[in-house]
């Protein structure tokens, strides 16, 4: 990291590490908890009341002494340019056809948020014209887009506005046709100046209360949404959200008379959506208890009388049902059931319910492979993505199951896309590694024939930089994939600053893809290393069962293994390794520096989930038990949560690494008290001079919506904070 700090070297280890730091004083209440006859302490339960006036104080006394160490590190406003100036380029998103328009986002460089743009399908010139403008929602730019959905036809858009990036969502529905608004444009009250403005027509009143859905329209009239009951005044962020419901709301109508389609006391579950076909023959209702597992349901829309109806129904939850189309009278979904790594099946509507097969049963369209399987749309075939050795390979097959093609892709890296209507003939994938920045590409679903349709001009040159895959060993013998991308001509002297990226969580599989953040952090010479740790869902089922419950140390140990091969491979050393990983990754960071505090220098735990003891009892986190158990399912779960668990395994006479906690302040999906114990924890036991830090986003939630603004601000944050913390140069 020669080209930002060398010059720097001795004035960051004077000051970084010259004296302890003083904290705000974090009060000590007298909290005790019992599971199974073991008391536990819980001295800092007031944290949780994040609305209070003494938490809010905490929290401004925390942040100005976080701020105030940040400001006078000397690395700081030199990186932030570095990243405002390598992000100020054209970014556009895949194109999606809506109507008689072509949608898509486009951030002109700096944008708080990309903003929405469409062209009328049949203009050869293809004219762009903003539809959606998000940084106009609110005046602070806080109030993001967190989804949008059109009705068949396209005459009808209903977005989702998510404020302070809160998971808590409103409803807009609007007319895609524009109009014709006059307005005064004079500011002289006493002045008329009549002008005229286009907009969209808003139609009813605005939908509030939405959380964890998708907008499934019904021709025009109206659409399925999902939403729990609120939680008590006081307790909006952090409050318990146990039942789902789905609801039909009708146009024009108000949304205390929506129907209670399914979900509630009857039925209850945590997380329950709607899908309507898009022939509008089905509404198929998938309901869950956890982030893995779920029941399927379906309602022929034809059919007033006809009830709805189960496709799978499993009382243990224990396999995954999706949606994908539906031709005729078949259904096809996407299952793990009887197959870890997937397939595609077809079901005849009202022909399968629970375990047993009726006389016609379910037919296997695309069988199961090695390699872990996703499937798409478009044009009336499928487009299977395989995961082979964490890289996309992509497969075209007609409706029978029949394959087509196999769709070359540039380099080995991550596709994703390959989605469209029924009858569209040109739709549109994405392409991306960590040194390609994300390219979109034009298919031709009859031919195969791909085009480029947008390539970004961004400063950054794939050429000057190498991005490998090796297989390292883990403590219990498991061959672990792992990422490790540097500029060329590096030299492996251990002294390279590296960060150690990981996740190993809910399925969820990391390939390859570009970052600007960790472009700037390549291209200042650092080195950018993420293992596919267990829990995630590179190698399907097995390897994600593998870091779940009582075998969720496989994760921690997965992960420090991969810091020792970065260590005894001379790409590091402990003195310049960083560790960084969000939410299920925030764990990850948290639980290996309390296992592991020599690993690395520093650590960057970001909105993570650090109270394994009562993760549970907050907001939807009841519903992450598939992966992690709670303490009250018995006494040996909730030993071994309490084993690793970063909030109860902070001791004394520890060094901990320099440490830099995130979050928001409005994050109501892991609430924010996880990383406030969590720091104070830390504040009080550690026992060298490295600094414990926490730095809270205000009107920030879990990380969807964050401004470009945001964004650049805490990534430079994070990179001095680790520069600094290393004394790297020479």
């Amino acid at each position: 990291m020669k080209k930002i700090v060398y010059s720097l070297t001795l004035l960051a280890i004077s000051f970084a590490n010259a004296q302890y730091m003083k904290y705000p004083e974090t009060q000590k209440g007298e909290v005790i908890d019992e599971y199974f006859g073991e008391k536990v302490a819980a001295p800092y339960r007031w944290l949780e009341d994040d609305r209070s006036a003494e938490t809010e104080k905490w929290v401004q006394e925390q942040n100005a002494v976080t701020f105030d160490y940040l400001k006078k590190n000397p690395f700081r406003e030199d990186l932030k340019k570095q990243i405002t100036d390598l992000w100020n380029y054209e970014k556009v998103s895949a194109p999606f056809v809506e109507g008689d328009y072509t949608y898509f986002f486009k951030n002109d460089g700096l944008l708080p948020q990309s903003v929405l743009y469409r062209f009328k399908n049949d203009d050869p010139q293809k004219t762009e014209e903003i539809f959606l403008n998000p940084n106009k929602f609110s005046k602070d730019g806080t109030t993001s887009l967190g989804d949008i959905s059109f009705s068949k036809d396209g005459s009808l858009a209903a977005y989702q506005l998510s404020e302070g990036g809160s998971d808590w969502r409103k409803v807009v529905v609007i007319e895609t046709k524009e109009s014709i608004q006059k307005y005064n444009a004079s500011n002289d009250p006493d002045i008329c100046a009549i002008a005229i403005k286009t907009v969209f027509k808003q139609i009813g009143d605005t939908i509030v209360d939405v959380k964890f859905s998708n907008i499934a329209w019904l021709g025009n009239d109206g659409f399925f949404y999902s939403s729990y009951d609120k939680p008590q005044e006081g307790s909006q962020l952090a409050g318990k959200t146990e039942h789902h419901k789905l609801y039909y709301h009708k146009l024009d109508s108000l949304q205390s008379s929506d129907k209670l389609v399914f979900g509630g006391e009857e039925t209850p579950h945590r997380y329950i959506n709607g899908i309507v076909s898009e022939d509008e023959r089905f509404l198929i209702i998938t309901a869950a208890n956890s982030t893995s597992g779920n029941n399927l349901y379906a309602k022929d829309l034809e059919d007033e009388k006809n009830d709805i109806l189960p496709i799978f129904i499993f009382e243990d939850f224990n396999y995954n049902f999706d949606f994908i189309t539906s031709n005729g009278d078949d259904i096809y979904i996407q299952t793990n059931f009887d197959a870890p790594n997937g397939k595609l099946i077809k079901v005849p509507f009202g022909c399968y319910s629970g375990n047993m097969m009726c006389e016609v049963g379910y037919f296997d369209v695309i069988s199961e492979t090695t390699e872990v399987l996703n499937v798409t749309t478009a044009n009336k075939f499928f487009f299977a993505e395989y995961i082979k050795d964490v890289h996309s390979e992509v497969k075209q097959y007609d409706l029978k199951g029949k394959l087509i093609r196999e769709i070359k892709l540039p380099a080995i890296g991550q596709a994703g896309g390959f989605s469209g209507k029924d009858n569209q003939k040109d739709i549109y994938y994405s392409f991306t590694n960590y040194v390609y920045p994300t390219t979109i590409f034009k298919l031709d679903t009859k031919t195969g024939k791909s085009e480029l349709y947008r390539k970004p001009a961004i400063k950054f040159n794939s050429k000057d930089f190498i991005s490998k895959q090796i297989f390292y060993t883990s403590k219990d013998g498991t061959k672990i994939p792992m990422t490790i991308t540097y500029k060329k001509g590096l030299k492996l002297d251990g002294k390279n600053s590296t960060i150690l990226y990981g996740y190993g969580g809910f399925n969820i599989s990391l390939l390859p893809s570009f970052s600007v953040i960790n472009a700037v952090w390549l291209q200042n010479g650092g080195i950018y290393a993420v293992p596919n740790l267990r829990g995630g869902g590179e190698y399907g089922r097995a390897w994600h069962d593998a870091g779940t419950k009582q075998q969720k140390l496989n994760v921690f140990n997965d992960f420090i293994a991969a810091g020792e091969y970065l260590i005894q491979n001379k790409y590091t050393s402990s003195d310049f390794l960083a560790l960084s990983g969000g939410s299920n990754g925030g764990l990850l960071v948290g639980a290996t520096i309390t296992i592991r505090p020599d690993l690395a220098k520093v650590a960057l735990p970001a909105v993570g989930v650090l109270d394994m003891l009562r993760y549970h009892t907050f907001t939807a986190g009841a519903g992450w038990a598939y992966d992690y158990g709670t303490a009250d399912d018995s006494k040996e779960m909730f030993e071994y949560l309490k084993s690793y668990s970063p909030v109860h395994n902070v001791k004394e006479d520890v060094c901990y690494p320099a440490t830099l906690i995130t979050t928001g302040d409005h994050d109501d999906r892991v609430v924010p008290s996880h990383s406030f114990k969590f720091a104070a924890e830390l504040q009080e036991k550690q026992s060298c001079k490295n600094p414990i830090l926490i730095r809270i986003e205000t009107k920030a939630g879990h990380g969807a919506g964050k401004s470009t603004e945001q964004i650049i601000e805490e990534a430079a944050d994070k990179f001095a904070f680790t520069l600094w913390n290393m004394g790297t140069g020479e």
